[in-house]
């Protein structure tokens, strides 16, 4: 089974769903599952260095109270599946294209590292403050799942895959996603929003259905 997630290193409720996406599969322990990390942006028209995240939170939510309310709510349901986020140390808030990139080039090797760095992404932005637009604290990332530095190095030197995310991005949007984490499963069935646990498991049945329903190829 192959579950495609529209996601945002930036979006806290991504990293919600992503908790509760694993608490899901833990509830399915037999099912073998392929975790593809696809890109979106919140902020696509973000510039490439970044913004002061007052300056931000001012442009987003018209101020810093009701961004403290609509913070305020996340870090309850964040705190409910074990996220301590700390909205606090986060001074900037970046442009996400070299995060996504940084996904982008672990899953050629291994969907597993793929996973392994969106969650180092998110943990190191929310819970820690550090800068993902940042190409050091990317490499750090990167290095710490097993990644080569050198290799790492030479594709952020280029431009590869920064056409592909921006068409991927813009994929999503022609799709109807207007907003993330959203859980594609098996090309076929959709799931929008930080859901709890077992409103995935719907999906996983009639995806399970399917497959077993469709006719075995014949031998040669």
């Amino acid at each position: 089974m192959n579950i495609d997630v529209f996601s945002d290193p930036i979006c806290p409720w991504c990293f919600i769903g992503k908790k509760r996406l694993q608490d899901a599969l833990a509830l399915r322990p037999d099912l073998a599952v392929t975790i593809r990390w696809r890109a979106f942006q919140l902020n696509p028209d973000m510039p490439e260095e970044g913004m002061d995240r007052q300056t931000y939170l001012t442009v987003k939510f018209g101020g810093e109270e009701r961004a403290k309310q609509v913070y305020g709510r996340i870090e309850q349901v964040g705190a409910q599946v074990g996220i301590d986020f700390r909205f606090d140390r986060i001074a900037r808030t970046p442009n996400t294209i070299a995060a996504h990139r940084l996904i982008r080039f672990a899953q050629r090797s291994d969907y597993d590292k793929g996973d392994a760095v969106t969650n180092a992404l998110f943990d190191a932005y929310f819970l820690d403050g550090e800068s993902i637009g940042e190409q050091e604290t990317l490499l750090k990332i990167g290095e710490a799942a097993g990644l080569d530095r050198a290799a790492m190095q030479a594709y952020f030197d280029s431009d590869e895959d920064v056409d592909e995310i921006l068409a991927e991005d813009s994929y999503a949007r022609r799709l109807g996603i207007g907003g993330v984490p959203c859980f594609i499963v098996d090309g076929k069935y959709a799931l929008s929003g930080a859901q709890e646990p077992e409103t995935f498991l719907p999906l996983f049945d009639m995806a399970l259905q399917e497959a077993s329903a469709e006719p075995a190829t014949p031998a040669e």
